[in-house]
């Protein structure tokens, strides 16, 4: 057995079946996470001042600090959401549940309990507003089972 076989076991992709939309959803989701996580994790600022327009003059290193883990963080989990979606594909409804009780914490954060001090908002909090009613209509469609 070689190492990738052991991390990558047979395919679940038969077992799937809710829509088909709903992991290629997942597939532009993971892409979509991927992403924002490279820049967050590989600019020189993490993007917290060339696009959250974060003032840096005090913290910097920590602010810096904190957008570099967070890339990290979406990076695997967007890598999770590509091998949910092309490979592990009877997972995709835990996954786009899992993905709407994240994205609706960090709404609930972003809007309501943690807002911020100023108007100026990242736009990752529009973002996720936009991206709640998609993940539940995915979720929708990936548990609606097909004949």
């Amino acid at each position: 057995m070689t190492i990738m076989t052991m991390l990558l076991p047979e395919s679940t992709n038969a077992a799937y079946r809710g829509h088909p939309a709903a992991p290629w959803g997942l597939t532009a989701l993971g892409i979509l996470t991927i992403v924002p996580g490279a820049i967050h994790a590989f600019l020189p600022d993490g993007g917290a001042g060339v696009i959250a327009g974060l003032d840096l003059t005090h913290n910097a290193t920590t602010i810096i600090g904190v957008f570099a883990w967070v890339g990290a963080t979406q990076i695997v989990w967007g890598l999770t959401m590509l091998a949910v979606s092309l490979r592990y594909r009877s997972l995709v409804p835990l996954l786009l549940a899992l993905i709407l009780v994240e994205r609706t914490i960090i709404a609930l954060n972003q809007w309501v309990f943690k807002p911020g001090d100023g108007p100026d908002r990242p736009p990752e909090a529009y973002a996720t507003l936009a991206v709640i009613p998609v993940v539940a209509l995915l979720l929708t469609l990936a548990l609606k089972r097909r004949a």
